[in-house]
């Protein structure tokens, strides 16, 4: 059989194995994250956030009709576009590490290859493809509804064409491969940017197809491809758009004519000149003008999907994010203006804040013609007064720990000016170092743990597998409590023989062909440091980021499979050729990507899983009817969003995330209708909230007339000082722009009784507040995202339940006494301190509360599922205790034993190692407190046991981190003393872990006082 038949056999039986593995391991459901986002976009043609993602949300919902167009199936049918998508990944990336194997092994053109050399070429295929499609975080994004694994196929796809290309470069109509490539790297781009990084590679290919190399012409080659790829991100996609949306503010203002006309009226142009353009060449015979404009027109005809997020926005779908239904936002969209910037070649240390510059005027769409709001600023990085060259540690906020960040990786100490030294130093040790040679590891040496990593031994390293190795670097592993590394599904020891089998295919290319190991090494710095430099990542993120480094895993996948072909050939000195080629590509099979397989499936394996969904469930059926349910953050939204969207359950709840609703679209969009939940009245107009406007409110008590002591009522001072442009609330900053002050701190919110009982805010019988006081005398200001939700609140007047997704999120408005548990969120109530409603929340439990699937065998919950289910914990606790302490506690005891029997302590044991202060212990001993609480002591002893032998563990693997034996007492104090900042005697490993230390020792000690005497009430 011919080479090419075996080639294209063997690719799909890969692209099959691939599919297959990913739909037996598929998340049935939505995600966390933003896969609920993605899936309700796509199953109603909605537009999710910036910059967007058209083309995958029009696949997306092809997908979904594919699948029946059912409710039921449609996030199974977008995780499936992910599968799918993750399977021709693979199948490309075979054909692609089968091309390059062709040549080293049949350097002759044209040649015939012998049946040996065809079975190394394919051994190399498999094994090099299957390793990437096993590795952790391809097969992560391929069994989940985001844009990742398609964005990856665009990648693969680009990649391989360009050496299709180069196989035929010599024939004629070849370079319609080179306009088949940049078409789809135009149409990439509504899914991801990530294949507009294969640009230098694939110039690269050209260049050494094209030209005699030579030192200065492969380096500006290779500057020629950076060149294109700024072309296209900065000028195509951003540059364009922009000067569409000016075309259209000039047609709209100064000519009278409808929105759109400028902007249609301005690609009609550029079409029509690169048409032109593309004739005159041709009549010139120009060709590679030629070639170079057809690339670019279609570039800018895959890009076109972007308008169908106009199109979209313009129907005010229920998901209209940014709402883009304008030119001129659509350029912010692009943009991401609605995100933070960072310096990147020039900029200012974290010591100093970079000034702000005026870059124009913020325009929003009013009924006939675009309206200012006012300037719009962004931060001069350049013109800072300490700016230099290559800022890495430019962040001087630390709401994620980003000073603390830089101290801990660049080796600063505190009150030092940071060195050129200290910025290369972070550099290299957590953005290169932490934030992708780890996740680099994860993939080709093996995993330690899924607990998020900080930078400290325990969390998250990457390992060998082999224990002298895995010791020297973070002490002794057999010592680790068994949640964090035998008993953690994400252990995965690879013992490196990925990565050993990659860096001999990588060395093998190298000495035999220098040129393809320039472009595959391209691809693997561009897509893996290069995206390290671009983000100048800062702070702790809120997740692991390896799935923004998949292209460069990529890469160095094509390396293992050629790693095979360096293998046989070494092995062929010693043993026959048939039987070398043969052992060693079985011997590489085994310990590549079957041991991948294996170690890998139990951690990637989300086929039972249902939480995402289930946990939206619990908040909206703790939910009132009709009510208004305020949320923080992505975890807690958007799997909310899939299930009204999507599934259609309680749209009667309006959800407002308190994280988004400063801006004004988000504002605005709660004046209509949503789906069953009626307007909100949000007391602004739409006039006074635009851009930037009320963007922060400062408080100034000192204003005559206003007595500080007293408490204003809520919605008048909203109305009349916030919304008035009295000059007494109102202020001229020097460069022209109002700001509005509020004369008073305080206020109160008037009580109706007779609306919050018809809220089921309060009860009858209850001792009600005839005002809720608020107190805001610790504050300088409000910012629109704090200001929002009051103005919300105080104009609804207890016509609609208030609740909220996290009691924190109510402290942040001043609300925390004045809010109660109604299962898993909590309600607005004028019954101050009441904590639970025992009733209300005991019924939404028993009758409403889903687990995810948690008590079946086998389910795998990584840290981001188990943070979540703790929060489902801490309720069933909040409410136990309540009941517990009014007299009720045989309901106490069925609220805790409903979580125990449909939560497997095999898939979440009660005593676990956790970060974050070791948060997953406290809430299971809250739980223990509750047990006994409710005086149920079977159930206690069970919960204790696997508290105390985790902290046990906890403990003895502290103490194996010192250079000096020390008892548990002892160790705590010096615990203790380091976190009051004083000396303590821990060793470097131990000192990472001091609130763990001390946190560990004092539930030990807790426990113990338990057993003597038992919690009582």
């Amino acid at each position: 059989m011919q080479f090419n038949k075996l080639n294209n056999l063997f690719g799909w039986l890969v692209c099959l194995t691939a599919c297959t593995v990913y739909f037996l391991t598929l998340e049935p459901t939505t995600s966390f994250w933003d896969c609920g986002e993605f899936i309700s976009s796509a199953d109603k043609l909605q537009v999710p956030h910036p910059p967007g993602s058209p083309l995958f949300i029009l696949m997306g919902r092809f997908f979904v009709i594919l699948f029946g167009d059912n409710p039921q199936t449609a996030a199974i049918a977008v995780n499936s576009l992910s599968a799918i998508a993750s399977g021709f990944t693979v199948l490309f990336l075979f054909w692609t590490i089968t091309y390059f194997a062709r040549k080293l092994i049949q350097p002759a053109s044209g040649a015939i290859m012998t049946a040996q050399q065809v079975f190394t070429v394919l051994s190399a295929g498999m094994i090099g493809s299957l390793a990437f499609a096993f590795s952790d975080s391809f097969w992560f994004s391929a069994v989940e509804g985001e844009v990742y694994a398609l964005s990856s196929f665009f990648t693969a796809l680009v990649f391989w064409a360009i050496f299709k290309w180069e196989a035929r470069a010599d024939q004629p109509g070849a370079d319609r491969w080179l306009i088949f490539i940049f078409f789809m790297m135009g149409i990439s781009i509504g899914v991801h940017l990530l294949n507009l990084l294969t640009i230098p590679a694939i110039i690269m290919v050209y260049y050494f197809k094209r030209y005699k190399f030579s030192k200065r012409g492969a380096i500006m080659a290779f500057i020629a491809g950076c060149a294109i790829t700024v072309f296209i991100m900065k000028f195509v996609i951003q540059s364009t758009v922009r000067a569409a949306g000016k075309f259209d503010l000039f047609f709209t203002n100064e000519l009278g004519m409808p929105f759109f006309t400028g902007f249609i009226l301005f690609f009609v142009i550029i079409t029509a000149i690169m048409l032109f353009a593309i004739r005159h060449s041709n009549r010139k015979k120009w060709y590679k003008t030629n070639l170079a404009l057809w690339c670019s027109l279609f570039v800018v005809l895959g890009f076109s999907t972007y308008s169908t997020t106009l199109i979209r926005s313009n129907a005010d779908p229920a998901l209209d994010m940014f709402s883009v239904d304008n030119p001129m936002t659509l350029a912010s969209y692009l943009g991401r203006e609605s995100y933070n910037d960072w310096p990147l070649l020039i900029g200012p240390d974290f010591t100093e804040r970079a000034p702000f510059k005026k870059v124009g005027d913020q325009y929003v769409k009013g009924e006939k013609k675009y309206e200012v709001a006012g300037p719009s600023y962004s931060q001069d990085w350049a013109n800072a007064p300490g700016a230099h060259l290559f800022p890495r540690m430019w962040d001087n906020n630390n709401d994620r720990g980003q000073v603390t960040n830089y101290y801990n990786f660049s080796g600063l100490e505190e009150g030092e000016t940071p060195t050129m030294k200290d910025n290369i130093n972070y550099f290299t040790r957590y953005q290169a170092g932490w934030m992708y040679m780890r996740y680099f590891m994860w993939n080709f040496a093996g995993r330690q743990n899924d607990l998020q990593g900080y930078g400290n031994p325990r969390d998250s390293n990457f390992i060998s597998g082999v224990s002298f190795v895995d010791n020297s670097l973070y002490g002794n592993q057999e010592k680790m409590p068994d949640t964090a590394r035998a008993e953690n599904k994400a252990h995965n020891r690879l013992f490196m023989l990925p990565l050993a089998l990659g860096l001999v295919g990588l060395f093998f290319q190298l000495k035999r062909n220098s040129k393809d190991w320039v472009v595959n090494s391209l691809f693997f710095l561009v897509t893996g440091l290069g995206i390290v430099v671009f983000l100048n990542q800062s702070g702790i993120q809120p997740r692991e980021r390896d799935y923004a480094f998949v292209g460069s895993f990529y890469a160095f996948a094509v390396w293992i499979g050629l790693g095979v072909i360096g293998l046989i050939n070494y092995t062929q000195r010693y043993i026959k050729k048939p039987a070398a080629a043969w052992a060693t590509s079985a011997l590489c099979f085994l310990a590549v990507p079957m041991l991948m397989a294996n170690q890998e499936w139990d951690d990637h394996d989300r086929s039972g899983k249902t939480l995402a969904r289930d946990i939206a469930r619990n908040y909206l059926e703790s939910c009132p009817p009709n009510a208004i349910l305020i949320t923080a953050e992505d975890n807690d939204t958007y799997p909310i969003w899939y299930l009204q969207e999507v599934e259609g359950v309680r749209r009667d709840v309006r959800v407002v995330i308190s994280t988004m609703i400063g801006n004004d679209w988000c504002i605005d969009q709660l004046r209509y209708k949503v789906n069953n939940s009626a307007p909100i009245d949000v007391i602004f107009s739409k006039e006074q909230v635009a851009g930037n406007k009320l963007g922060i409110v400062y408080f100034n008590n000192k204003i005559q007339g206003f007595d500080p002591d007293k408490h204003y009522d809520l919605y008048d001072a909203m109305k009349n000082m916030v919304g008035s442009e009295d000059s007494r609330f109102t202020s001229m900053s020097e460069d022209g722009e109002t700001y509005h002050i509020l004369p008073v701190n305080k206020f109160s919110i008037p009580v109706d009784p007779a609306k919050a009982i018809a809220s089921g805010a309060a009860h009858q019988g209850e001792q009600i507040q005839e005002q809720l006081l608020l107190d805001f005398s610790k504050k300088n200001y409000l910012f629109k995202h704090e200001l929002t939700p009051l103005a919300i609140i105080a104009a609804n007047k207890w016509e609609r339940p208030v609740c909220f997704a996290s009691s924190s999120t109510a402290d942040d408005y001043g609300l925390s006494k004045y809010v109660r548990s109604k299962g898993l969120v909590y309600q607005l109530s004028p019954v101050p301190d009441s904590e639970v409603d025992n009733e209300t929340a005991y019924n939404t439990v028993m009758k409403h509360f889903v687990y995810g699937n948690t008590q079946k065998a086998g389910i795998y919950l990584d840290e981001t599922n188990r943070m979540r289910l703790n929060l489902i914990k801490a309720a069933h606790v909040q409410i136990a205790m309540s009941l517990a302490r009014s007299g009720d506690k045989e309901r106490a005891k069925q609220v805790l034993r409903r979580f125990d029997q449909n939560v497997s302590p095999a898939n979440l044991p009660y005593g676990f190692t956790s970060n974050r202060g070791n948060q997953h212990n406290f809430i299971s001993l809250q739980f223990l407190h509750a047990c006994y609480l409710a005086g149920d002591t079977e159930l206690a002893k069970k919960v204790s046991d696997s508290i105390r032998r985790d902290l046990v563990q906890q403990m003895e693997y502290y103490r194996s981190l010192g250079e000096e034996q020390q008892g548990d007492e002892q160790l705590a104090r010096h615990a203790y003393m380091i976190l009051e900042g004083k000396d303590g005697a821990l060793s470097n490993r131990q000192v990472s872990f001091a609130q763990d230390i001390l946190s560990s020792f004092q539930m030990l000690h807790q426990l113990d006082a338990w057993v003597k005497q038992p919690a009582s009430l």
